[in-house]
């Protein structure tokens, strides 16, 4: 007695390998989601949607706090540093951003001496908070997309840190 084959056979089993390839990319989805948040747990939507002009910042899972902002109407993600005298971004993305290098400063980083160019930024933004005309570093001792959130800008605000928050609030100054 000889079978016939099932012709519905080869489609069930592309459905079923279709299924796995959602579930996984479906899984692969959700942690990637939660990796960024546990990276930086403050987005720009989650920041524009707090009222007000004051700003909470939660921290991120490394103990430092991340959040998205702007630089010239550009998306950056800023490290808050409260170590750094100024801003600070790589040579790469002030090349992208098309800002231009003044003059040449040595720069005491974690990992050493570098040489940084001095800047300005004609606008920096953190959620509803903005300050214009900031002093800023040029340096290839920061790698990355990342900009350290030094204290050109923060020096302009004030700020309170309770348990895992940051609250920051603009001072009434003719710059911001």
């Amino acid at each position: 007695m000889e079978t016939t084959p099932n012709p519905h056979r080869t489609s069930g089993t592309v459905m079923l390998a279709i299924a796995w390839l959602l579930l996984f990319g479906g899984a692969y989805w959700a942690f990637e989601q939660w990796h960024q948040r546990q990276e930086n747990p403050n987005p720009q939507s989650v920041l524009m949607a707090q009222q007000g002009s004051e700003v909470v910042l939660q921290r991120n899972s490394a103990g430092s706090y991340v959040a998205d902002g702007e630089i010239n109407g550009r998306k950056v993600v800023f490290l808050l540093d409260t170590g750094a005298s100024q801003v600070a971004l790589s040579s790469a993305l002030a090349q992208s951003m098309g800002l231009e290098r003044g003059a040449a400063v040595r720069v005491q980083t974690a990992n050493g001496l570098t040489l940084g160019y001095q800047t300005r930024l004609a606008s920096v933004q953190l959620g509803p908070i903005e300050v214009r005309d900031v002093a800023a570093l040029v340096t290839d001792g920061i790698k990355g997309e990342d900009v350290l959130l030094g204290m050109s800008f923060l020096k302009q605000l004030e700020f309170t840190q309770r348990d895992n928050q940051l609250t920051i609030k603009p001072l009434r100054s003719p710059n911001i």
